[in-house]
């Protein structure tokens, strides 16, 4: 009942708001998706079985805008069905209401504004910074970005501090949760049909110095990615480094992609790709981070939708190697994909000199039920080879099927909209 309150009042106080206002819409997620892991994100052990649950995202979003202000509120529960039992209990956090984003944009001129609060961040293709859509909870930052938009490029510097809380005194443990403070600068510009950006990301992690001293040690993230989108053919490109420092250790390592699209008929497209990640060798002692880290990228979206690599997994090992094949095409009114990768490691394993880590095949339907509803859904499969078993552990393709299906309904209607 609190949680049906809360956002009746909320829409009511907005509604009310907007007698005054130029414009103000209202709309509604929600998005249920059921899931079969048997081998997802790691191979199975014989000791594993594969499982299934359904999560599911319940979103509001309310927008007001004029002339010179912008104002979002999103508010969102995300929970696992049946994780609240079917009496409900309004003490659990699992039931509870959480804000995604609840932001401000003020624009001093046509060309300059600055936006402040939690707000999602994305640039270009999310290999650095994104959204993480895919996740039901999202991904936002608490973040301040003075923007700048011309007629053809485009700024923003970001800047964001985190701290457990209002505290009066200095903590005395480190601040664990993603970064202390960050600021980063992008810039964007089109050439008719090339668009090219630059990435500067500075990240500040606290550690444990001695026992009686926490020290901020910065690590640097920098690079370009350029997009060109021609009749029919598409090609992108990406390339970023790393330095700087994460604890005591140094910080040397970088990330390179392309990806080339050709449209063979109006409805049939293949793109081939290749992406290299450096890594360290499993055998080496060197404290330097040669390990390239996405930062904040939306992983799900690269080397396979399995997630073996870079979603909660794989950070400081051998890198990797990805070649993927993409080929998109619509049967009736029913568009398809279906995405083979071929995956390497990037350094040296210790137990077999073979980089060859495995094949995933990722298949994807999406088809649009209704003007407010979409049903996605993929299946994919891991064949992985005994380098695959070396490096993440489990049995391979001799001794079991890795495999992933989901269904994925996406409602989202607007309810609301006003212009004054």
């Amino acid at each position: 009942m609190k949680l049906l309150k809360t956002i009746s009042f909320s829409v009511l106080g907005f509604i009310s708001a907007s007698t005054y206002a130029q414009e103000f819409n209202a709309d509604l997620q929600i998005r249920p998706r059921y899931e079969y892991t048997n081998g997802f994100g790691t191979l199975l052990t014989p000791t594993t079985s594969h499982t299934s649950f359904i999560g599911q995202r319940s979103r509001v979003n309310l927008n007001y805008g004029d002339a010179k202000l912008k104002v979002k509120v999103a508010f969102q529960n995300i929970r696992t069905w049946g994780n609240v039992n079917t009496l409900g209990n309004s003490a659990s956090t699992q039931n509870g209401l959480a804000l995604f984003e609840g932001y401000a944009q003020y624009s001093f001129t046509d060309s300059w504004s600055v936006k402040a609060g939690r707000q999602s961040i994305a640039y270009d293709n999310q290999r650095i910074l994104g959204g993480l859509d895919w996740a039901n909870q999202g991904r936002s930052f608490d973040a301040a970005v003075i923007k700048y938009k011309g007629k053809t490029s485009a700024l923003d510097l970001g800047f964001a501090l985190n701290s457990d809380s209002e505290a009066k005194v200095a903590p005395t443990t480190p601040f664990a949760t993603d970064f202390k403070d960050m600021q980063y600068a992008w810039y964007h510009t089109n050439i008719k049909k090339l668009g090219v950006s630059f990435l500067a990301l500075n990240l500040g992690r606290e550690y444990q110095k001695t026992i009686a001293e926490i020290e901020t040690n910065y690590s640097q993230t920098f690079g370009t990615y350029a997009n060109y989108a021609g009749k029919k053919t598409t090609f992108d490109f990406s390339f970023y480094g790393q330095t700087g420092k994460i604890g005591k250790n140094e910080v040397s390592a970088f990330e390179t992609a392309a990806n080339l699209g050709y449209a063979f008929a109006p409805k049939f497209k293949a793109t081939i790709g290749y992406e290299y990640l450096s890594g360290k060798d499993q055998a080496s002692t060197s404290t330097v981070v040669k390990s390239f880290n996405p930062v904040f990228g939306t992983n799900h979206a690269f080397n396979g939708f399995m997630d073996y690599f870079y979603v909660g997994n794989h950070g400081g090992s051998v890198g990797l190697q990805d070649l993927s094949l993409k080929l998109d095409f619509p049967i009736k009114k029913v568009n398809l994909s279906v995405a083979p990768h071929i995956f390497s490691s990037a350094n040296e394993l210790s137990s077999t000199s073979d980089k060859y880590l495995g094949t995933e095949i990722d298949l994807t339907a999406v088809y649009k039920v209704y003007k407010d509803i979409t049903l996605v859904a993929g299946y994919s499969q891991m064949f992985a080879s005994s380098s695959m078993v070396a490096l993440k552990g489990g049995t391979g393709l001799k001794d079991t099927t890795n495999n992933w299906a989901y269904v994925m309904v996406n409602i989202n209607p607007q309810i609301f909209s006003s212009k004054k």
